[in-house]
């Protein structure tokens, strides 16, 4: 039983409310955990707002040592904070070593960052007026960065924030999700080692959503970057004003398989797309657009496929299918699936729910106005379709509000340009999964899936400001 405190200003702090953290899985007690109020929010804010000015002053050399320390020292805990993800999160424990050693790759990726050229050198002498004038650009940090994430991924996508942001120059207030906080506090306790000055990492645990809103609504604050619901990201940008926002929002990722595909390929994706950590992820696949010549092919081996989904305790190596978060996520799950059936949808493999575990659920025969396909389900469910041409199975993914990532499978080049150029999301996975992100690329989406871009290169720009300085080299 470890007693965790919030990390502020360089300092653990306790506060009067405390409450347990339980294990996913079985709940069992894994240690007391202090909740902030709007105090301790106020002084994460402030002890950022402070730290600017050093941050600012860090070198390259500087910020590569930090964020390279920081690299390592997960390395060399990795086991540890793997056990932390799968305890709290329920992520099957293979998995939450991948999520490890993405997380070490993102800030070696930072890291290497800050050796990268940010600018670049413009001529102005384009007419006879500007003759003997040129520029040059440069980036430079905005100012404290608020950062929200979510509970499936506690350490990434909290990395994704935290490394641009050092890299950057810019000090950063952290609330992780109120389900899984024990990994950001694991991670200060590795960012406490370094050389990072103090206040520039803050880590506030909170169960009132409205200390979240101080972060958009703080002007101290000047980097909003949120990965969540969109309902909730939608209502943190209306309330940032004037603030630079980035928001990863949620999705109802499709797939196309083409009949020229590879079967046996795209069905072992799509099983993996669709129920891996029971669908808890943003760009899990939600909906399969299968050409026609294929579907009786396609369907059995992807219906059989998730038959042999070993279900279990997440610390256990051989388990492959997990309960939900909560009960009451997986309840609202199931209550969607029986909606849809209700509304004519068709079961080909019907997952029965026994408690916060909702078994792989595959329907068909559903319209694009059924929720299990026109908002996110988050949850182990996935609709497969029919489609005679490709144009119509692109039309099929570009209905509904959402547009984060997709997946097209096809041996045919002309047909992956075809749907990079028409498809309306941040990506195209060509012959993968939509669940497929690395951690170099821009990630991020359109339509209700929000806007701007992550990945180290693309979230240090939308941490920072361009700026020009004009030289008149003629007297």
């Amino acid at each position: 039983m470890k007693d965790w405190k919030l990390y502020i200003g360089g300092e653990w702090a306790t506060t009067d409310e405390v409450r347990e953290a339980r294990r996913s899985y079985d709940h069992a007690v894994l240690g007391r955990v202090a909740l902030a109020g709007s105090a301790e929010m106020d002084r994460a804010i402030a002890a950022a707002s402070a730290a600017f000015p050093a941050m600012k002053a860090l070198t390259a050399a500087q910020r590569y040592e930090i964020l390279t320390v920081i690299a390592t020292s997960i390395e060399a805990r990795k086991e540890e904070f793997a056990r932390s993800i799968s305890d709290e999160c329920g992520k099957p424990i293979r998995d939450a070593r991948t999520e490890v050693e993405r997380a070490t790759l993102v800030f070696s990726l930072s890291a290497e960052a800050t050796r990268q050229p940010y600018g670049e050198l413009l001529p102005l002498d384009l007419t006879a007026a500007t003759a003997g004038r040129l520029a040059i650009t440069r980036r430079f940090p905005a100012g404290p960065v608020g950062a929200i994430t979510p509970f499936n991924f506690p350490l990434n996508l909290a990395v994704h924030k935290i490394g641009p942001a050092i890299a950057a120059g810019c000090p950063i207030v952290l609330k992780p999700a109120e389900k899984t906080p024990l990994t950001a506090l694991l991670l200060a306790e590795v960012i406490d080692k370094t050389a990072l000055p103090k206040g520039a990492f803050n880590v506030v645990v909170a169960r009132d959503p409205a200390l979240g809103e101080l972060l958009a609504t703080d002007p101290r604050i000047k980097v909003l970057s949120f990965t969540g619901a969109a309902g909730v990201g939608w209502r943190l940008k209306s309330l940032a004003n004037r603030k630079r926002v980035t928001l990863e929002l949620g999705g109802n990722a499709g797939v196309i398989v083409h009949q020229d595909a590879d079967i046996a390929r795209a069905v072992s994706r799509c099983i993996t797309g669709a129920f891996g950590y029971a669908g808890q992820i943003c760009i899990s696949v939600q909906r399969i657009y299968v050409h026609r010549p294929i579907w009786d092919e396609f369907v059995p081996q992807l219906v059989a496929g998730a038959q042999t989904l070993v279900p279990g305790d997440p610390a256990d190596d051989a388990t492959t299918f997990v309960p939900m978060i909560t009960e009451a996520a997986a309840e609202a799950a199931e209550a969607r699936v029986r909606t849809a059936l209700d509304q004519g949808a068709k079961a080909l493999l019907f997952g029965e729910r026994d408690g916060a575990t909702l078994g792989p659920t595959i329907l068909t025969n559903t319209t694009p106005e059924m929720a299990v396909c026109a908002e996110e389900v988050f949850a182990p469910i996935v609709v497969v379709e029919p489609y005679d041409d490709f144009a119509d199975a692109l039309d099929m993914v570009n209905a509904g509000s959402y547009g984060l990532q997709a997946g097209v499978f096809t041996q045919d080049i002309g047909r992956l340009f075809q749907a990079f150029s028409a498809l309306e999301v941040g990506g195209v996975i060509g012959n993968d999964i939509p669940t497929f992100r690395a951690d170099s690329m821009p990630y991020g989406g359109e339509k209700d899936s929000g806007f701007g871009r992550e990945g180290v290169r693309y979230a240090i720009e939308e941490m920072t400001e361009p700026r020009i300085l004009a030289l008149a080299l003629q007297r």
